[in-house]
């Protein structure tokens, strides 16, 4: 028991060291991020206000190791996100906002059912927006060196997004990562495609009207095609190379017809009334994070919508499940 007692005491003291060690060479580090945001022209006050009480967060870096997205095997990771339970609560958010929800479909040519899976997916109808400080989110990931370069730019553009006046700073709060309102928005998408639907001067994503036209006018502007597939799932043959079989949401690489593909699929019926010419890659995400995985299986044939919801967030398995979820909504309405 002593011996137990004097290793807890050891572990304890190395991590009270290890924070003490981080808060340090943080507020070394804002120092240093100060003269960069002066440079990209946020005014000295706004940073001396803002950033005065922005903290390092050693939280965010333990959620930035752990995402659900890198262990959860993809049946799992759908069906907790695609629920029945989830389905019921689109259902009913649909039916209270169906005016606003109807026109922004008709306005943005973005069905209902895409907004509402995404909407679901991210703040379960806007119940959970987070309540993490994404000043300090955003700088903790900034002054961390695993994905630095990205948050930097994300809180800079926050910075001047909150310098001149979009956004009021006392209102940020939200998810680990930095993501802020009903659809989890990072800075540079509220800075690019954040709208006032609802003219008053503000743009608000906590408010259903900016924020569900603001979501709605990103996936236009990304390409979203209405009534176009998202994916297949689907049976390979074993000869499919490798090569085919993408595992990373960085970037789908070895895309072609899908009429060349139709020969390594052994459901390919399903296909039969889509158009041979559509360029189509095949997931398999599983097979690098799933230990003892399948290789083969599960597997997907992805179109082009598939990569839009990929845009919105890198994540194989998110763009399936809001696709899943999306299909689901649709047969409740």
């Amino acid at each position: 028991m002593k011996l137990i007692s004097i290793l807890i005491l050891i572990l304890t003291l190395f991590i009270s060291n290890s924070y003490s060690d981080n808060n340090l060479e943080f507020e070394n580090w804002k120092k240093t991020f100060k003269a960069v945001a002066l440079k990209n022209n946020i005014s000295e006050n706004t940073f001396n206000l803002v950033m005065s009480d922005v903290k390092f967060l050693p939280k965010v870096i333990e959620y930035d190791r752990y995402q659900p997205e890198f262990y959860e095997d993809t049946k799992t990771y759908i069906s907790k996100r695609s629920s029945d339970k989830k389905v019921k609560k689109g259902v009913i958010f649909y039916k209270d906002q169906s005016e606003l929800i109807n026109k922004v479909e008709k306005k943005f040519d973005v069905e209902k059912e895409l907004l509402l899976a995404l909407m679901g997916i991210e703040t379960n109808f806007g119940k959970y927006v987070g309540k993490m400080d994404i000043l300090s989110s955003l700088a903790t990931l900034s002054f961390d060196q695993r994905r630095s370069e990205f948050f930097t730019n994300e809180l800079l553009i926050l910075l001047k997004l909150i310098d001149t006046n979009q956004i009021d700073y006392k209102s940020l709060y939200g998810s680990w990562a930095g993501a802020f309102g009903f659809f989890q928005f990072m800075p540079s998408t509220i800075r690019n495609h954040a709208i006032d639907y609802n003219n008053d001067n503000y743009i608000d994503l906590k408010n259903s009207q900016d924020s569900y036209a603001s979501a709605a006018n990103y996936l236009n502007k990304m390409g979203w095609s209405q009534k176009k597939p998202c994916f297949y799932k689907i049976n390979l043959n074993d000869d499919i190379s490798d090569k085919y079989l993408n595992v990373s949401a960085k970037k789908l690489k070895n895309k072609k017809k899908l009429r060349y593909f139709k020969r390594f699929i052994k459901n390919n019926e399903i296909l039969d009334s889509l158009d041979e010419n559509l360029k189509v890659a095949i997931i398999t995400p599983d097979k690098d994070i799933v230990e003892n995985a399948n290789k083969l299986s599960p597997a997907y044939l992805v179109f082009d919508n598939y990569e839009i919801i990929l845009r919105w967030n890198r994540s194989l398995r998110f763009a399936l499940a809001v696709c899943t979820l999306k299909d689901k909504i649709k047969n409740e309405l």
